[in-house]
């Protein structure tokens, strides 16, 4: 409160720190002096009259020259009308004159910028655990934004910088659907459009949002502009012809202002509002109609995927073939491969064998793109189809296939369909004249009739390829290889699974233990080992000795032996 201390009671305000920051004559700053003077001897609001009276000279009425500075200042959203919007006073406010019969206060954007202690605490690096706390910081942000427009610090500015990094960190980390960045791209809006938004958000869920000043043509411009120059340039943003109104997402009313003019209050159309406020409960609602499903059906494991595959390792190669296979949500792709009558849907669809050793990434590669899609994956484990009972498993197969699409229909949305381990239904077709050659034959016709039909994604994983059907490769899309990591890999891996508030002992070398020829998945439990007699000793270090023993145990025991076969690889 130093600045605030200095500014109410010196002689000279030119001189003060308050009044160098802020975008505003001399005159201004005065009222604004005599404000802050009354707000902390306990009186929030004063009287025009009384205002101006005990600032400038009486004689000769001087004091009405200054009008014009008390709109400037409510203006720029230094000051508040109080009671502006009451429907009793609208009618005698026609004029700058009216203003003599209002009570004025200091603005709550003013007020944040006079406080002392306004240094965010960014110290909170974590995911958002809820939409609400997300949309909370991004309401102070518009906060930040506001202060910005008459207080131009550089250190305002860096501030500014720096909590939108900490909202991008934390909002990278999060795994709620994120209903405004889902509309912000669908409709392609600028940064300064999206303000405009959110700032109209932010009334909504104000108590006192009907009638706020906040929604007024005025108070959006102070938002995205840091001077008189940048606000006649915005304007287009608010007008007919803008993004936001063409699309509907936001709408105005039009009203005569306090000085006379027609003004506009904006707000967000019902439609926008509604698919914000509502998609956290209808997607919660959707969630636990699916899960009943699922548990109903009890054929599949319901997955809600926490990675993307931005967060997975693997060759920049096999990488861009499944950033390729999303880009068929891209809305130029779709119109052009509709055109071409290639594709009609504007959903992925895709067939996907996944190949290769054990531990190497192959589910978590699958669970990835399910949530780089926005999908759950409905998982089922291939190695449970087999019955000893004769045309049973034959069933089962249709069985998986027509639960899965009772369930998308009943939820109306498509999950991913994994199919782990699909290694019998993939293999070539036997010749032999037993029961259990014909059983198998016969499955694998029903496996490939419904692959065919099949519509979605659908994802299966196998470690052997060495005798896969011909027919079943036709009717795949991508045949992607998985290998055990390379070195640079296994470097990723380890800095990626190594705790990183552990404490290591000074000659550990994560280089070295890299060197090991290791799949993902071993290191991460070599890991977890070393991790667990790092806890039970007494330092509570690691130790370069622990990976080495778990290493070294986990090498000669692996029954991993199997030899890659690939083909089609990318």
């Amino acid at each position: 409160m130093l600045d605030l201390k200095e500014f109410v009671s010196a002689r000279d305000i030119k001189k003060t720190k308050l009044f160098k920051n802020l975008s505003c004559s001399y005159e201004q700053a005065l009222i604004l002096k005599e404000l802050c003077k009354n707000m902390i001897n306990g009186f929030s609001s004063i009287n025009t009259l009384n205002l101006l009276t005990a600032i400038f000279k009486k004689e000769k009425y001087e004091y009405l020259n200054h009008l014009s500075d008390v709109k400037c200042l409510i203006d720029l959203g230094f000051v508040s009308i109080f009671h502006a919007f009451s429907s009793d006073l609208k009618k005698d406010r026609q004029n700058l004159l009216s203003l003599l019969n209002c009570d004025l206060s200091l603005s709550d954007t003013f007020l944040s910028f006079l406080e002392e202690n306004s240094t965010l605490n960014l110290n909170n690096q974590q995911a958002y655990t809820e939409y609400l706390e997300y949309l909370k910081d991004e309401f102070t942000r518009i906060e930040l934004y506001k202060r910005l427009s008459f207080n131009s610090s550089s250190r305002l500015k860096e501030e500014l910088k720096q909590y939108e990094a900490y909202i991008k960190t934390r909002l990278k980390k999060s795994k709620f659907k994120n209903i405004l960045e889902e509309i912000f791209k669908e409709y392609k809006l600028s940064k300064k459009e999206e303000l405009i938004f959110i700032a109209l958000l932010k009334e909504e869920y104000s108590l006192d949002s009907e009638n706020s000043s906040a929604r007024d043509i005025n108070s959006l411009l102070c938002v995205i502009s840091e001077n008189e120059y940048e606000k006649l340039e915005n304007k287009a943003l608010l007008s007919e012809n803008s993004r936001l109104l063409k699309n509907n997402l936001i709408d105005y009313d039009e009203y005569i202002s306090t000085f006379g003019t027609f003004s506009k209050s904006f707000y967000i159309s019902d439609e926008f509002l509604q698919r914000i406020i509502n998609s956290k409960g209808k997607k919660k609602g959707e969630r636990l109609e699916l899960q009943s499903l699922v548990k109903e059906q009890d054929i599949f494991e319901l997955i809600e995927p926490d990675t993307d595959i931005n967060d997975v390792i693997m060759p920049n190669g096999t990488k861009n073939i499944l950033e390729n296979i999303l880009k068929q949500r891209d809305k130029k792709v779709i119109q052009r491969l509709s055109t071409w009558g290639i594709k009609h849907s504007e959903d992925i669809e895709a067939k996907i064998i996944f190949y290769g050793p054990a531990g190497v990434g192959k589910t978590m590669s699958a669970l990835a793109m399910a949530r780089s899609m926005k999908k759950v994956v409905l998982s089922f484990d291939c190695s449970k189809i087999l019955s000893k009972w004769v045309g049973e498993s034959e069933q089962n197969v249709r069985k998986i296939f027509d639960t899965y699409k009772k369930i998308s229909s009943s939820c109306k949305e498509n999950p991913v369909l994994l199919l782990n381990e699909a290694d019998q239904f993939l293999s070539t077709r036997v010749e032999g004249s037993s029961g259990s050659d014909k059983m198998h034959n016969q499955m694998q016709n029903i496996f490939l009739e419904q692959i065919e039909k099949f519509s979605g994604v659908l994802i299966a994983t196998t470690n052997f390829l060495e005798s896969l059907d011909s027919a079943f490769s036709r009717r795949f899309d991508y045949k992607i290889e998985f290998k055990k990591p390379n070195y640079e890999e296994r470097v990723q891996i380890f800095k990626k699974y190594l705790p990183k508030n552990a404490s290591f002992e000074d000659d550990f070398d994560l280089e070295n233990l890299a060197r090991y020829e290791l799949s993902g998945a071993q290191i991460i439990m070599i890991i977890k080992n070393a991790a667990l007699k790092a806890a039970i000793s007494k330092d509570g270090i690691f130790k370069q000795v622990y990976f080495i023993e778990s290493i070294e145990k986990e090498l000669n025991s692996s029954f991993d032996k199997n030899k890659i076969v690939g083909f089609n690889k990318f």
